[in-house]
């Protein structure tokens, strides 16, 4: 086998190494357009799980490695003037230029040909001329770029600027120094990498960078491999007292916005994608050269293991793409933190420094008890889980800070809750939760979203309600919500397991909405648009409705205002195009919501506290998006709210969500912090650890989960078992308590063992679209 190998990094170099180790004959050429003693950047870390993988697949390179390492337990921040440690988390660094040359030498061992200072033909001679042809050359990849109708490259650049810079100053841990100035806050990653130096990346928001006026430095034109003194100097000043005196090492150092690159297709042909060519990660994660080091592990073992290049490359994308897109969300979610690092400058420093080293959502309250008991102790406080803590809203105290999310089950008939809605909501009530929700129960019989939901609009469902909340009442010591809504433009539909948002096949009943433009059009009826009068005769349902939910006994009152039901399509700008009072700014949007709420309220019983369900993204372009919901949560806070439950998009068919582990807790954790209202994290959240780490970290103060109570109806009850906790937060109820004591096969929940060697399995997967319901 011939193949060409065009960029001589990390990534291409140890991918040429193993090709010749598992193919003695095969001729591998690599192209360089550096010099062979160019690196750029100085230190590089390896997690001990990539560590595996390499000594596995080249025990002599691993060798070789380990001989020089710099390595570290400890992860130390410096905030607020103290520094938080939290040990036990085992990575290790190296020089970047002293990889490089190990795996020149391992090259030149093999009798591999490297070509420096040469740029690799054009690829289509290269293709012509040998098998394989191996895009390593990097995140500005010039083949990526020639053939991006079949890649199909994004590239999407991020709010911070960085400088990678290095350090006679040899650190003694992993250091994350967060540095307040006039301008704003910035921060350092630094870590050694040998004996005689540490990396020392410097990052800030670009408003702090600029009101920094390193703008000013950056506008210059930069020679090849210059770098940028101006500012190398700057920082100097401004980070003196976390130097002592030592000097900042400059290496091709200027400013630079991170990139996150994905690719559609990582092959074409015989041509295939490697490393930061194929896809980017932040590097708050140290992942760039890992995962290049993981793709070429994985390709050479791919085309040892295949026929042929075409099914070697198919299954070297089916192995990787998965664990990639794992890191990527990863990556993201830790990228996201740093960018909005002053958002959280008002946490206390153990706080603080918990949230820091959970942002990615990998690390993880459980994980960190496994690696340092003792910190997790301190920032905790006492024995008690977070999840089993109280939370009061208004009147209402909670005795631990789990909800059963609000989940439609369509199994009424005309409305009326029956025996079933008894016993799935009295069964969760048993299972230990904090809060039991209703599904959205519809304030009329048009504001249905199929003929299975149930309503609040006839003295015979509120005794049926009645009957359910004095079940919850008297047999356990949750507590009961009542979710209300409309469906608006999403009524008249099947019943979800008939066909999810498509209508019925007859009887169908007229919709209504802010504007005549149906969910999906061609499909779903045209909403008629709503008159004043109109809007003023649905406010006064709400309000009949809240009003039996106060007689049932219902502890809180939930508004929805999600999900593209009736008070959500008035907030979204893709389902209200009004040209009154009720439509067009986001002050006129938020209009007829805020009158229903301030009904509703109004009405209500003080004590008892209402929440509003909000979608904070619509996961579309011209939607409400994270900034506008913020606003949205501000307004209903200012107008009484006692929490916002954060959920997002299903306002139009049109969205493209990005699921992930948790995903929807970013935006609960921007509202908490920005709006200054509690606030209701749910989504994609199956574990008490999540919910832990959530709660802790100060990202929510509650936790709804939906699925994961359908699975285990008493969910609550045996993650206190795990946990081996039994204070009143996690109290078992008198007939189940014989059941208390943890199975003997051991824990059920929480931390998964991560695998030894790179190749086998997958971390996590998106989440099927599906729909919650409330």
């Amino acid at each position: 086998m011939r193949i060409a190998v065009v960029g001589g990094g990390p990534g291409g170099l140890y991918f040429a190494a193993l090709a010749k180790q598992l193919d003695p004959g095969a001729v591998v050429d690599v192209w360089e357009r550096n010099a062979a003693d160019d690196t750029f950047g100085f230190g590089v870390v390896f997690s001990d799980e990539t560590l595996g993988g390499i000594e596995h697949a080249d025990s002599g390179i691993h060798e070789a490695m380990a001989a020089e390492f710099a390595r570290w337990d400890d992860i130390d921040v410096h905030y607020r003037g103290k520094v938080i440690t939290s040990g036990g988390h085992g990575f290790a660094a190296l020089a970047r230029v002293r990889l490089l040359q190990m795996l020149q030498q391992r090259c030149a061992d093999l009798g591999i040909a490297v070509r420096y200072l040469t740029t690799a033909p054009p690829t289509e001679q290269l293709s012509a001329e040998y098998d394989l042809v191996v895009a390593a050359d990097g995140v500005n990849s010039a083949i990526r770029t020639a053939y991006a109708d079949a890649f199909q490259p994004s590239i999407r650049t991020h709010d911070c600027r960085y400088m990678w810079l290095g350090t006679d100053l040899v650190f003694d841990a992993f250091r994350f120094q967060v540095q307040p100035t006039p301008h704003g806050v910035m921060q350092v990653h630094g870590y050694p990498y040998d004996a005689h130096g540490s990396t020392f990346i410097v990052e800030m928001h670009e408003r702090v960078w600029r009101a920094a006026g390193f703008d000013r430095f950056a506008d210059r034109a930069f020679q090849p491999g210059e770098s940028d003194h101006e500012s190398i100097e700057r920082i100097g000043e401004i980070f003196a007292d976390m130097l002592g005196g030592h000097r900042l090492i400059a290496n091709n150092s200027r400013w630079l916005s991170f990139a996150t690159v994905t690719t559609a297709h990582w092959s074409h042909r015989n041509i295939v994608l490697l490393g930061d060519a194929a896809h980017t990660a932040h590097f708050s994660i140290g992942s760039g050269t890992k995962l290049a080091m993981e793709d070429a592990l994985a390709l050479a073992a791919c085309l040892h293991e295949n026929p042929d290049i075409r099914s070697a490359l198919a299954a070297y994308e089916t192995e990787r793409r998965p664990v990639v897109a794992s890191t990527q969300r990863a990556a993201a979610a830790s990228l996201r933190w740093f960018e909005d690092l002053g958002r959280y400058t008002d946490q206390e420093p153990l706080q603080f420094a918990f949230n820091l080293l959970t942002r990615s959502r990998r690390v993880t309250y459980d994980n960190l008890k496994l690696r340092d008991p003792e910190f997790v102790a301190e920032v905790n406080g006492d024995a008690t889980p977070p999840m089993f803590r109280p939370f009061r809203l208004r009147g209402l105290t909670l005795k631990n800070r789990v909800i059963v999310s609000p989940m439609d089950m369509y199994s009424a008939q005309d409305g009326m809750p029956n025996d079933f809605h008894l016993v799935h909501l009295g069964s969760k009530a048993l299972g230990g939760a904090g809060l039991v929700m209703t599904e959205m129960v519809c304030v009329s019989p048009n504001g249905r979203i199929t003929p299975g939901c149930t309503g609040m609009y006839s003295e015979e469902q509120e005794a049926q309600w009645r009957r359910i909340v004095d079940f919850v009442h008297a047999q356990s010591t949750a507590a009961i919500g009542l979710q209300l809504g409309h469906s608006g433009r999403k009524g008249s539909t099947k019943l979800m397991w008939d066909g999810i948002d498509e209508p019925l096949p007859e009887g169908n009943w007229p919709v209504v909405g802010p504007s005549p433009l149906p969910y999906k059009p061609g499909v779903n009826q045209v909403p008629h648009e709503l008159t004043a009068s109109e809007l003023e005769a649905l406010k006064r349902e709400f309000v009949t409705a809240a009003e039996r939910g106060a007689r049932a006994g219902f502890d809180l009152l939930e508004l929805h205002c999600a999900h593209g039901y009736l008070l959500s399509s008035f907030l979204s700008p893709l389902a209200n195009q009004r040209t009154d009072e009720y439509g067009g700014t986001l002050e006129n949007r938020l209009r007829f919501p805020l009158e229903v709420f301030d009904a509703v309220r109004a009405i209500w019983p003080t004590e008892r506290p209402i929440t509003v369900r909000v979608s904070a993204t619509d996961w579309a372009p011209g939607g409400v998006d994270g900034t506008e919901s913020v606003e949205i949560a501000r307004a209903f806070a200012t107008h009484g709210a006692d929490a916002i439950d954060v959920s997002t998009g299903q306002v139009t068919a049109t969205e493209q969500p990005e699921y992930g582990r948790s995903y929807q807790t970013p935006y609960a954790d921007r509202i908490r912090h920005e709006a200054d209202i509690a606030t209701i994290a749910v989504g994609a959240i199956s574990s008490y650890d999540d919910v832990n780490s959530i709660l802790l970290a100060g990202r929510a103060d509650l936790c709804a989960l939906g699925r994961t109570h359908l699975y285990d109806p008493q969910w609550t009850l045996h993650a206190a078992a795990e946990q081996d906790y039994a204070g009143p937060g996690g109290a078992w109820p008198a007939p189940f308590r014989a059941g208390a004591r943890k199975p003997a096969s051991g824990r059920t929940d929480g931390p998964r063992p991560r695998l030894e060697l790179i190749r086998e399995g997958v971390e996590e997967t998106a989440h099927a679209r599906w729909r919650p319901g409330g």
